[in-house]
């Protein structure tokens, strides 16, 4: 099987002068980007030292540099760990020593975190990102048979364990990820995709970015996400796929340049991530654009489920029908299918299933039974066949299209002295869909207050994963057996 990075080379051979990717600054033809992936892919092997299956870093937002990273490092079989920004510390350093990166690529305005993260975490080498610009390698192509199954990028997110796990990808799984996507909403040459979400997520790499360089189309990179320059990208180089997070979604529809941008070349909005209240979905279609919802996660590169266009505004709400090459079902507890309109925990399958959890042998198996990959979300399915997601088998809350676990949150607060317990539950919020929600009962004469809490949990997480809020109770509710009862608390 030829890799990722030949679809670039093939793409160059055929049709070199074609836009491949356009940025605030330049406009890189196919021909130019793969001349830069070849001399990237040289300076890592000759000049970096790096080796088959080394695991490379990068810590950066959106930009040139990173796709060309990307397909760099798949050309010669390494591993990329890309690196969420919004992480601190003590998650970087985990993940940057769980992966065993020996490299790490950062942007400029990451280089003071990534000479600290060099010192912590045993990373080798640390390498601007903007190396990559105008580097001066002969452009002698590197000529690798690429395994089919080789690991492409550990993507981490939340696991049972409140930490991280890395969801391993291969350049297989990427490949029908791509023909999926392709297949499911008619990606061609023609198309233009502004890449809106950040590509240390599989949401930025597999909709669109990958899918639509496969078919020799366009990407659209503004940069960091401001909705004002998004939407002037979108009328200048008329892009025709907008893909998004509610969050995102609604930035753009409050903008006060929505109404002026000419947007007529959208063909469209697509959310993912996270599920789309209702009311934003119908602003997009009263403006009549086609706004089309999927499912995915992390663990199938991403895309499971997608709504197609001429369902779209006759299924709002739905995430539609499984792509071309996923199978899935809904199960009761004991593996039963269930029939329609029941509810029922959705498994798939297919070749865009991710290969393993990294160094997670048993949450693998756990995971991945008889060839089905166990999702944790419950859904039921119409008499159309069009699938609706109901809930969470898992605790996992979705915010703005990140993945938050309750457990390390509990854990943050529990650090806490004067914390006697703790629970977290996500609550509906109407632009990030849910925002995490702290349940205190303090030790009895603490002066604890809610600022204290949430100080204490901005030096420890993320910031998404801060709650929102914090409710001080005399008891948690529990069951007979003592298990706090995280239903009440949502409902009340």
């Amino acid at each position: 099987m030829q890799g990722i990075a030949y679809w670039i080379e093939k793409h160059a051979s055929i049709h070199p002068d074609r836009i491949a990717i356009i940025t605030e600054q330049e406009k890189i033809t196919y021909k130019e980007l793969d001349e830069k992936i070849c001399k990237a892919a040289a300076y890592l092997f000759r000049r970096l030292g790096v080796k088959r299956g080394d695991r490379i870093a990068i810590l950066s937002q959106n930009r040139l540099e990173y796709v060309v990273l990307l397909f760099a490092i798949a050309k010669i079989e390494c591993i990329a760990v890309p690196l969420n920004i919004r992480l601190n510390m003590n998650e970087l350093v985990f993940q940057l020593k769980d992966s065993e990166s020996t490299v790490l690529f950062a942007e400029e305005a990451f280089q003071q975190m990534a000479k600290s993260l060099e010192t912590e975490s045993g990373i080798e080498q640390v390498v601007a990102l903007e190396t990559l610009t105008h580097l001066e390698e002969p452009l002698n192509r590197l000529s690798y048979e690429i395994n089919e199954n080789a690991s492409f990028i550990i993507c981490y997110t939340s696991g049972t364990t409140g930490k991280p796990k890395g969801a391993v990808l291969t350049q297989k799984n990427m490949f029908w990820n791509a023909i999926n996507n392709i297949l499911a909403i008619d990606l061609n040459s023609k198309d233009r995709s502004i890449v809106l979400l950040p590509l240390f997520h599989i949401g930025g790499i597999g909709l669109f970015a990958l899918p639509t360089l496969f078919t020799g189309g366009t990407i659209v990179i503004p940069g960091k996400f401001e909705p004002a320059k998004a939407l002037s990208m979108i009328e200048e180089h008329q892009a025709t796929v907008v893909m998004g997070v509610p969050a995102i979604h609604q930035a753009l529809l409050k903008c006060p340049s929505f109404q002026a941008k000419n947007l007529q070349s959208v063909r469209w909005f697509y959310n993912g991530g996270a599920p789309c209240p209702p009311e934003l979905i119908k602003a997009f279609v009263d403006k009549g654009f086609l706004f089309g919802q999927g499912f995915g996660m992390t663990e199938t590169s991403p895309t499971v489920f997608m709504l197609s266009e001429e369902d779209a505004n006759r299924k709002i709400g739905s995430i539609g029908k499984p792509v071309l090459y996923c199978d899935y079902m809904l199960v009761d507890r004991q593996g039963n299918e269930v029939g329609t309109g029941e509810v029922g925990e959705l498994i798939v399958r297919g070749p865009n299933v991710m290969k393993e959890y990294w160094k997670r042998p048993e949450a693998t198996n756990d995971a991945i039974r008889d060839g089905w990959l166990y999702t944790g979300d419950l859904a039921r399915a119409d008499d159309e066949g069009f699938l609706y997601i109901v809930g969470r088998r898992k605790e996992m809350i979705i915010s703005g299209g990140e993945n938050i676990y309750p457990l390390e949150v509990e854990q943050a607060i529990g650090q806490l002295s004067e914390v006697q317990e703790v629970a977290v539950v996500g609550v509906a919020d109407s632009i990030w869909g849910e925002v995490p929600a702290a349940y205190v009962v303090k030790t009895e004469g603490s002066l604890l207050t809610q600022d204290d809490i949430i100080d204490h949990c901005h030096s420890l997480l993320a910031k998404y994963k801060v709650p929102k809020q914090v409710v001080f109770l005399d008891e948690l509710p529990k069951n007979s057996t003592g298990k706090i009862q995280k239903n009440r608390l949502v409902t009340n």
